[in-house]
């Protein structure tokens, strides 16, 4: 699902208009980027978690030389699914 088709989905089923829609998934968004890059996590209950981890600097290799490259250390973003949301899966 995109996120056209979510803003869809959401004005369909609540009757409001795309524009509205558009405008709260966007603040949404712009609130747990921000959340996240301030190194804090984000915990909606019965969905899951969204995580920022630190992943150290470490040596790759290049596959098509097979030489060693050095990976520099970066932050990632994992989401962890909540236990309502693995149930509705499974």
């Amino acid at each position: 699902m995109t996120k056209t088709q979510l803003i869809e989905k959401i004005a369909k089923e609540n009757e409001l208009t795309k524009k509205e829609v558009a405008a709260v998934v966007d603040a949404w968004i712009a609130a747990v980027e921000e959340t996240l890059a301030a190194g804090e996590n984000v915990q909606i209950a019965g969905f899951g978690s969204f995580a920022v981890k630190q992943i150290a600097a470490h040596m790759g290799r290049n596959p098509r030389t097979n030489e060693a490259v050095q990976i520099p250390a970066s932050r990632r973003v994992t989401f962890s699914a909540g236990k309502a949301l693995k149930d509705k899966l499974n």
